[in-house]
């Protein structure tokens, strides 16, 4: 499979400035830039961003919040939240974040591109309609799933949030609601701790949030048995129009903040497993989006966006899950099936 990927970057995404001590720092999207120009230059448009409009992000934020942001340029440093915090170079740097999200959906559905990485930052599944919060400001991906909603007048968007930390802003902003299937796998255990398997989705939306806790001691294997299992039969049921991910990379065993196990290998086999679930059915592939949420230990980071970006233009390991996983998954999963079969999507 041949794709044409594009990807955002800009330095103007350095300019959010957070503190030395904070681990969602400058530092983080730089060596991924480097990474890119060194290994993918040739196999990938860069696509510069453009601020969204105040009309964009008031699809998901409040004007009160959109306020307090734009505050924040009057200021060298100063917090949203007491773990969030902010500079004068913020508020461009969240506004063009949105904004490129917004692009990506463009060249996505006019077929320029077949995939979309926006390296961006700040990053955003936790931001709420009216606050910011874990180092998020506006909430990216839910900003380009309403224009795609809105623009497009697409009506199954699954958006996949392999971040360690559940995406409790983007899961909420949807909860009730269809149009928008949220597929996470986290920590229950780590901030923001909520995303139980229970929780499903309200009113026309229920059914249609899928939260799995995932086990401390799950191996790489372990967790492509789990997505062969919920999300391949998911992309079936489901029939998605545009697949977004929440492309956090702090479930890596050498990540500061996440307590799991995982190598950067994970991610790309996550990749070629979407990629060859459609390359081997008749189902063709829809666009697909990822934008950059978590990852805090540099070396690790880059080396998990490598392994996306190498299933993304036609490389890497196979995807192939194994035949058998722990009890501990297979109770998992038993699991997360009892709950989500009645609902008719897997």
């Amino acid at each position: 499979m041949n794709l044409r990927v594009g990807v955002t970057r800009d330095d103007r995404f350095l300019d959010h400035k957070t503190g030395h001590a904070h681990p969602e720092h400058p530092r983080r999207l730089a060596e991924i830039y480097r990474m890119i120009d060194r290994e993918f230059k040739d196999h990938v448009m860069i696509v510069p961003p453009e601020p969204a409009t105040l009309e964009q992000v008031e699809m998901v934020h409040t004007p009160g919040h959109v306020l307090r942001i734009l505050k924040t340029a009057e200021q060298r440093m100063s917090s949203m939240t007491p773990d969030t915090q902010v500079s004068a170079g913020t508020y461009m740097a969240a506004w063009l974040a949105a904004g490129a999200c917004i692009h990506g959906i463009d060249m996505l559905m006019d077929k320029t591109l077949d995939a979309f990485f926006a390296l961006v930052r700040p990053p955003g599944h936790h931001a709420l309609a009216d606050r910011a919060g874990g180092f998020c400001i506006f909430n990216n991906i839910a900003i380009a799933a309403r224009y795609a909603m809105k623009r497009y007048e697409l009506e199954r968007i699954l958006v996949i949030d392999w971040d360690i930390h559940h995406g409790n802003g983007i899961n909420d902003l949807f909860y009730d609601e269809c149009r928008v299937y949220y597929f996470s796998t986290h920590d229950t255990a780590l901030y923001p701790y909520s995303g139980f398997a229970g929780d499903t989705g309200s009113g026309p939306g229920r059914g249609c949030t899928m939260n799995i806790p995932l086990v401390r001691e799950m191996t790489d294997d372990d967790m492509v048995y789990l997505y062969s299992r919920t999300l391949l039969p998911l992309l079936s049921g489901y029939r998605p129009e545009l697949i977004m991910v929440a492309a956090g990379f702090d479930a890596h065993d050498d990540d500061p903040l996440g307590k799991n196990h995982f190598t950067e290998g994970i991610y790309g086999r996550i990749t070629r497993m979407i990629l060859d679930f459609f390359c081997h059915s008749e189902r063709v592939l829809p666009p697909l989006f990822f934008a950059l949420e978590g990852g805090y230990e540099p070396r690790s980071l880059t080396a998990s966006v490598r392994s996306v970006f190498t299933a993304l233009t036609g490389n890497g390991i196979s995807a192939n899950p194994p035949e058998m996983a722990a009890e501990k998954i297979m109770g998992l999963l038993r699991e997360i099936m009892t709950i989500h079969q009645p609902y008719g999507f897997i």
